[in-house]
């Protein structure tokens, strides 16, 4: 009797070491699938955004074919470039196995320069969906100011900077690496870096709240109004086109329709991949030790904006493709 309960027990737990393998193994292959994806993603938003940052950077020193925008773009490709080092480097040395590559000052560091940078992406796209918008609505006296917009592109670009650095500047307050992650009862927020316990003062916590949420509300809707301004204003131009046939409202030139599905696009993708990462953000907000996956999707998907808007801006600006053409012959 007592051998056939042992040699039930015995059983039971090598059924039970069988299954934590085959767990552990469908984690290494679920982390290697990620690790592979965020490499790709990394790759291809360095060489879009190296491409253009390149590029941007030629035209403003050299002041060849320079167009007002320009400014404003070098912003945002920079901005872009730092929110893909910063977001898929790590993730991608996680994925791989390698646990615990960060101090507690890389993770602050990292983690930091993301959030200031995404925010600089979302101000910046803000300011050029703004800045179409004045183009086009030209009877307006007060869309008169498209003739001083882009004298203070550059001016903003570093304001933008200035005011995402001291808008997160909790951020490393609150980041803690590996080293000192046993010592205190937290749940992962990320692969290589957690969050630490919330500031006793609520007052102070909901104020740093209240202010990142409100800039970034305000640049949202302000993107979703002028992307409706300009479709509906492209939309009565194309009417008028086709029924009263006249030259001058056919005048229209076709960079600046094209400049427009431009600025069009990327305030879409930007305000669909925020929608999309901010759900897996309050679904990992939800829970109190939230799954890794639902952590990755939302680094992810809000790394994605910055992977494909330079490849959104080199389909449609014609000096990168000349030049792309001038290479090929």
């Amino acid at each position: 009797m007592v051998m056939l309960c042992s040699e039930e027990g015995i059983s039971i737990s090598s059924v039970s070491q069988k299954v934590k393998m085959a767990g552990i193994k469908e984690m290494a292959k679920a982390d290697i699938a990620m690790g592979v994806a965020f490499l790709t993603q990394t790759a291809a938003g360095v060489l879009g955004n190296s491409c253009l940052l390149c590029f941007y950077s030629y035209t403003l020193l050299t002041r060849q074919k320079v167009r007002p925008t320009d400014p404003i773009l070098c912003h945002l490709v920079f901005a872009n470039y730092v929110v893909v080092l910063s977001t898929g480097i790590p993730q991608t040395m996680a994925g791989i196995g390698w646990k615990y590559f960060l101090d507690d000052a890389a993770c602050k560091v990292a983690l930091y320069f993301r959030r200031v940078a995404r925010g600089v992406s979302l101000n910046t796209t803000c300011l050029l969906s703004g800045f179409q918008v004045s183009k086009l609505c030209t009877r307006n006296v007060w869309w008169k100011i498209t003739t001083t917009f882009p004298n203070c592109f550059g001016i903003s670009g570093f304001l933008f900077w200035i005011l995402q650095v001291l808008v997160n500047v909790y951020v490393p307050l609150r980041v803690i690496g590996p080293t000192h992650r046993q010592n205190v009862t937290l749940h992962m927020h990320y692969r290589y870096c957690a969050i630490g316990p919330t500031t006793p003062k609520p007052f102070v916590r909901l104020s740093q709240i209240a202010l990142y949420l409100s800039i970034e509300i305000m640049c949202l809707v302000f993107m979703m109004w002028t992307s409706g301004s300009m479709v509906l204003v492209l939309h009565r131009h194309k009417q008028r086109v086709q029924h009263i046939h006249s030259h001058i409202a056919s005048r229209r030139p076709d960079h600046e329709a094209r400049a427009t599905r431009t600025i069009l696009t990327l305030s879409s993708m930007f305000v669909s991949f925020y929608c999309l990462s901010a759900m897996f953000v309050l679904c990992v907000g939800l829970h109190m030790k939230p799954d890794l996956w639902l952590v990755d999707m939302s680094m992810f998907l809000g790394a994605c904006f910055s992977v494909l808007s330079p490849f959104v801006l080199m389909s449609t600006d014609t000096r990168i493709t000349q030049v792309f053409h001038s290479c090929i012959e």
